[in-house]
């Protein structure tokens, strides 16, 4: 096999080129099924290879050619390498939007017209788009691959096509397109491992790195990640000492409650300035966001679009509210419902347990004081992740149109039921029941069983199950070491086989109940912070770990924050501001400043609460979003874009009503 060397996002990777065959750099890889109909792969190919005049994708397609070793019965000779050529990314970067730094410094809209003027452009622009832009931008273009005058794909009656369909996104909810996923790069992989996880250092993260390679809303993950645990360190080193000299009064403990509400406050605003001058530096900021197309399960009766005018499916958003609410909203209380009944069954077995320790207290009989609280967090973890793929099928069910549309209603889902699946135990042993040393049992029992499961099932076993297939597929190809580099095509197989990564929304949903761990009854468990500082210590090199060596590569996803995320994690510090209020007031120490009227009492504790949200609130709108020096940044660009467009209109009508002149692309390729 023929190699090609070509410099591709300021590094030099070896690909192979296609013998006999305009080499190219392969981006991407799909998938068919094996048994797809060759007339509509042949179709299929010929979509993607036609120019963007006659409605193709204009980009460069071959079928991998396995290995004399590989048996061609075994192995799906349907596997296709897709990439583009140097000008048809450069012109791809202008169709997503793609936002880079300007020869002044500032960040702008890439346009083709003007690549020059844009800093690194040198030359015909080899180095100026990272891989991950290029895996990006050649996704969309297969995307936006739209049918023509197609009735039908080919070979396959019954699956219709309309004009302006997707064609993609119908093969692909059709079974036909079994996946698609961009190609790792062993030596830019090797070179971000080293530097991010292999060696156990105290530094930051490489941000720039991680987005360089897996995009925008990963890195922001990480960023966020690593934001919430140093923003956690003051915490934990303040929460030590209460945890070691006052255990047992946690009256002492409203000091360290107060920080703690001013900390989740000054924490999450903070770190919205901080993700936005990430997101500036991106090019993520200022980005426009992209027109929606619908989801790939999307569907329903043939109409037309009135925003695009094109032929789609539509749904009645009748039926799907009627769905939602008569069928949704019920099995999430129904969940709900039976969520509580656990916990009771739980607090039954506490109480049995409690029981036999205070007739023949033992060595044992304290260890089995543990086991309650310990089976209960491993049911809790059961439960979250039936529920996931009920709430999953579930929201599939009512149809959503677009994809944001369906992450909203799925994160709703999610929330609710993990919120009160995790925390109604601890808030029924704190107002219920009113044990102090239960609660702070118990919290501790589920943060470290939480911990230890996640970390588990996360991170060490797909990692085992991921190291047992590389064996296997090295072993076969005849390679001793599985450091050994593979031919590309069995690390095209390899990656085919590896698990997907399903986006960083359960790794938030780890970050914010853990966060809910913290902030909700800090004043009971200082030692809280600590634990969770520890724990996203070794997150991060799990996590880090996972994305390099046991998922496929991701798509890179534009971001320029982490979206519905930044709310939940709001609304949990309201509710702890809500929780640790109530938690002092019920101290003795409180009570025996109001002996004889428990109504002023609660009134006091209403009106320190009112004052801590009123200052929470004060304290979010003064601290702006966005810092000042990117607000003038994006100022200025914003009124030189209007100032070009009115000497556009200007030149327009001087010209007798005419259009300006386009650049010829075709002219500056030659």
């Amino acid at each position: 096999m023929l190699f090609n060397k070509i410099s591709l996002g300021g590094a030099d990777m070896k690909f192979p080129s296609i013998p006999d065959k305009t080499p190219f750099t392969p981006l991407v890889v799909m998938e068919l099924a094996e048994d797809t109909n060759e007339e509509a792969v042949t179709w299929l190919t010929s979509r993607i290879k036609d120019t963007q005049q006659s409605g193709g994708a204009e980009l460069m397609i071959d079928r991998l050619t396995l290995d004399d070793n590989q048996d061609p019965k075994k192995e799906n000779q349907n596997i296709f390498i897709v990439g583009a050529s140097r000008e048809r990314l450069l012109v791809g970067a202008e169709d997503v939007g793609l936002v880079k730094e300007f020869n002044d410094g500032s960040m702008r809209g890439f346009t083709y017209a003007n690549r020059e003027n844009f800093k690194g452009f040198q030359g015909d622009g080899d180095n100026f788009l990272s891989m991950a832009e290029c895996q990006f931008i050649v996704k969309h273009e297969l995307d936006t691959l739209r049918a023509r005058g197609e009735t039908h794909v080919p070979g396959y009656p019954k699956i219709r096509l309309y004009p302006g369909k997707s064609v993609v996104r119908r093969i692909q909810s059709k079974g036909i397109l079994v996946q698609i996923f961009p190609l790792h790069d062993k030596e830019e992989l090797k070179r971000l491992s080293s530097m991010w996880y292999q060696n156990v250092q105290l530094s930051f993260q490489p941000l720039d790195d991680i987005r360089h390679y897996f995009g925008e809303s990963l890195a922001l993950y990480f960023g966020f990640l690593e934001y919430f645990t140093l923003a956690m360190v003051p915490m934990a080193l303040i929460g030590m000492p209460y945890y070691l000299f006052d255990w047992e009064d946690y009256d002492k403990y409203v000091l360290f409650a107060v920080f703690n509400l001013v900390w989740s406050t000054v924490f999450l605003e903070t770190w919205k300035r901080f993700s936005a001058s990430l997101a500036y530096s991106w090019g993520t900021l200022s980005r426009k966001k992209a027109f929606e197309e619908p989801r790939p399960g999307f569907h329903g009766v043939l109409g037309i679009n009135p925003v695009t005018g094109r032929q789609e499916p539509v749904y009645s958003s009748t039926k799907r509210q009627l769905r939602i609410y008569l069928v949704s909203v019920p099995f999430v209380l129904l969940c709900l419902y039976l969520s509580l009944c656990v916990m009771m069954v739980y607090f039954s077995a506490e109480g049995l347990v409690l029981g036999l320790h205070d007739e023949e207290p033992t060595f044992w009989t304290s260890l089995l004081l543990y086991v309650p609280s310990i089976i209960y967090a491993v049911v809790i973890e059961i439960m979250n992740r039936i529920y996931r793929y009920a709430a999953e099928f579930l929201t599939d069910w009512e149809n959503h149109r677009l994809e944001s549309s369906y992450q909203n209603h799925l994160t709703l889902k999610v929330l609710v039921f993990n919120f009160l699946n995790c925390f109604a135990s601890l808030f029924y042993i704190a107002f219920m029941m009113q044990d102090m040393q239960l609660l702070r049992q118990s919290l501790a029992t589920l943060l470290i069983t939480s911990q230890i499961l996640n970390q588990f099932v996360e991170a060490f076993l797909p990692f085992w199950l991921q190291k047992r297939r590389n064996k296997r597929v090295h072993r076969r190809s005849g390679k001793v070491s599985p450091d050994q580099e593979l031919p590309f095509d069995q690390q095209v197989m390899l990656e085919a086989d590896m698990s997907t990564y399903l986006g960083t929304f359960d790794d938030y949903l780890e970050l914010f109940l853990l966060f809910g761990y913290v902030s909700l009854f800090s004043c009971v468990y200082p030692l809280a912070a600590l634990l969770a500082v520890l724990n996203n210590v070794t997150e991060v090199y799990s996590d880090a770990l996972k994305m390099c060596r046991v998922f496929k590569r991701p798509f890179s996803e534009p971001g320029a924050d982490i979206g519905v995320w930044q709310l939940a994690f709001e609304s949990m510090s309201v509710i702890a501001v809500v929780t640790n209020c109530a938690l002092i007031g019920m101290s003795p120490q409180m009570k025996s400043y109001f002996p004889d009227s428990e109504t002023q009492l609660i009134l006091v504790v209403a009106t320190v609460e009112h004052v801590f949200l009123a200052f929470k609130f004060i304290l979010a709108f003064v601290i702006p979003d966005v810092p000042r020096h990117i607000q003038i940044k994006l100022a200025r660009v914003e009124f030189e874009s209007m100032e070009a467009l009115k000497k556009k209109v200007m030149y327009t009508v001087l010209l007798g009503n005419r259009p300006a002149p386009v650049p010829d692309l075709t002219k500056e390729k030659a």
